[in-house]
C-alpha cells in the first residue's frame, strides 16, 4: 500500500488557523458600527499574525515535502548465496547485503561478480541469473554507479529482469571491473546522497575480498 504522509495535517494545521484568524477578524470588522483606534490596531496585528502563520504554512510545503510513495514488491523473501564460495566470503557477503537492506531503503539486491550471481537477497526477481545490459555495461566500463531514482520511467529497466517487477529505484554500483551490486527500493527518489556514499563503501570493501579469491 502506499506510504501515507503522517505530518500532512500538521503541515496545513498554519494555513487553516491562518486563513479562520483572517476571516474572523474581517466578519468582526464588518459588524462592528463604531471603529476605535484601539480596535484598530488589534486588527492590524490580527492581519500580520494571521499572514504570518499562512505563510509559516506555505513553506512548510516545501521544507517538508510528502514522501514518495512505497509500494509493496512483487516476489517472495530469499536468501541466496553461490554454495561453491569460501566461508569467509559467505560470511562477508551476508553481513554487506544486511546491512543494506537493514540501514537503507534497499528491499531486493544482488551481487554479480566474475560473470555469475554470488547473492541475491531480499524479495527476489523471477530470475536468478544476471545479463549483463547496457546499463550494467556502461558501469562496469566508466567505473561509475548508476542511480536511476525512477525505474519505471526508464526505458532500460528491462534488463533488471532479475530484480522484482514494480522495483522503484535502482542503484547499480561497479565492485572493480569484474562485478556489480544491483540494489533495488520500494519507492523512487528515496537514497540520500549518504546512503550512495555507503553503498560505494561497501562495494570497495567486497572489491578487496572478492578479487582474491
Amino acid at each position: 500500500m502506499p506510504r501515507s504522509d503522517p505530518n500532512r495535517i500538521l503541515r496545513l494545521l498554519p494555513i487553516a488557523v491562518g486563513g479562520l484568524g483572517g476571516t474572523l477578524l474581517l466578519i468582526n470588522r464588518v459588524l462592528t458600527p463604531e471603529l476605535t483606534d484601539f480596535q484598530a490596531r488589534s486588527d492590524v496585528l490580527g492581519v500580520i499574525l494571521s499572514a504570518l502563520l499562512i505563510l509559516t504554512g506555505l513553506l512548510w510545503q516545501r521544507v517538508q515535502p510528502i514522501p514518495p510513495e512505497a509500494v509493496v514488491l512483487h516476489g517472495e523473501e530469499g536468501f541466496e548465496l553461490a554454495a561453491d564460495l569460501p566461508a569467509a566470503v559467505k560470511l562477508e557477503l551476508a553481513w554487506a547485503s544486511h546491512l543494506l537492506l537493514t540501514n537503507t531503503v534497499t528491499r531486493s539486491l544482488v551481487i554479480w561478480y566474475g560473470d555469475r550471481v554470488l547473492l541475491r537477497r531480499g524479495v527476489l526477481g523471477k530470475t536468478a541469473t544476471v545479463t549483463p545490459g547496457p546499463i550494467l555495461k556502461r558501469v562496469l566500463e566508466k567505473q561509475s554507479p548508476v542511480y536511476l531514482v525512477s525505474l519505471p520511467l526508464y526505458p532500460g529497466r528491462i534488463e533488471f529482469d532479475y530484480l522484482p517487477d514494480n522495483t522503484q529505484g535502482v542503484i547499480v554500483q561497479p565492485i572493480g571491473k569484474h562485478g556489480a551490486m544491483i540494489l533495488g527500493a520500494n519507492a523512487p527518489r528515496s537514497y540520500t546522497q549518504q546512503d550512495e556514499n555507503w553503498v560505494a563503501g561497501i562495494a570497495d570493501k567486497l572489491e578487496n575480498t572478492l578479487s582474491q579469491m
